[in-house]
């Protein structure tokens, strides 16, 4: 015969059974808590782009290497143009964490419509024009010598958007050049463009940087232009206010000014600004 349980024994039973199953519960959700030795910590990598003039890549590609053997978790990636074109793409909205000109109004004009990090601008390096020729022209030694007959071609830079052109033009006005020039000068795109033209012979000359001169071999140096014939050629280095990675396009950008650094450019032909 089958007896019931009394009332008091059958809360004794629930409640048996309910701390039971309590205990499992609260035993099961530590463990899922519990670390294990095979939990890893990754920390989200960082990417910047860095927008600069084209002479600078030399440099740039080898400082990616030093900072990538101190940070290996920020890729770095650059997109090279005039700096003009880069400027007018930045206020255009272009994504760019880091803006290195290779001329001074075009930091200005992006400070001014307030598109720089605050504070972060500053004055990186310097720079050298000069008059280019072929390797194998031997009279053209000065700028006095693009006036004679024999040179046809002349290169120069767009003025609107190669800060050389700008600097080009102020050391042959102070020269009392410019004018007699005028018919010979020929505009290209970049500077590289210009020294291709001079590699190639369809171009007499061309007007470039020091640091663009020392990448090609097929040409050589004619004339430098005198510091007193042109405003100081500064290439200035700002934080874009709109980067996503601002905390560490500050710190590439530290890092451009260190000696470590420094040594780099200076072995493409850049000196440290003042």
């Amino acid at each position: 015969m089958r007896t019931k349980l009394s009332n008091s024994k059958q809360y004794v039973v629930l409640f048996v059974i309910t701390s039971i199953l309590l205990t499992m519960l609260i035993g099961c959700q530590k463990g899922a808590n519990a670390p294990t030795d095979k939990a890893v910590v990754t920390t989200p990598s960082s990417e910047l782009l860095i927008s600069s003039a084209p002479s600078l890549k030399a440099s740039l590609e080898e400082i990616k290497t030093l900072y990538n053997s101190k940070h290996p978790d920020i890729k770095i990636t650059y997109n090279y143009g005039p700096s003009g074109a880069i400027k007018n793409q930045i206020i255009q909205g272009a994504a760019t964490d880091v803006f290195i000109s290779q001329g001074a109004a075009e930091m200005d004009e992006l400070d001014q419509k307030g598109i720089l990090k605050t504070g972060s601008r500053v004055n990186l390096l310097s720079d050298e024009l000069v008059l280019i020729v072929n390797k194998n022209n031997t009279s053209i030694n000065s700028f006095e010598d693009l006036t004679k007959p024999e040179v046809k071609k002349i290169g120069i830079g767009e003025a609107q958007t190669v800060p050389a052109a700008k600097i080009a033009q102020q050391t042959l006005e102070y020269l009392k050049l410019w004018d007699s020039l005028q018919t010979k000068l020929v505009v290209g795109k970049d500077l590289n463009q210009i020294t291709a033209w001079v590699e190639s012979g369809d171009a007499d000359a061309g007007l470039v940087w020091d640091t663009i001169a020392m990448t090609s071999s097929k040409v050589r140096v004619a004339a430098k232009a005198s510091a007193d014939t042109h405003k100081p050629v500064v290439l200035p280095a700002a934080v874009v206010a709109a980067s996503k990675s601002s905390v560490q396009a500050s710190d590439f950008l530290k890092f451009l000014q260190s000696d470590e650094a420094m040594q780099v450019f200076q072995k493409n032909g850049f000196t440290k600004a003042k």
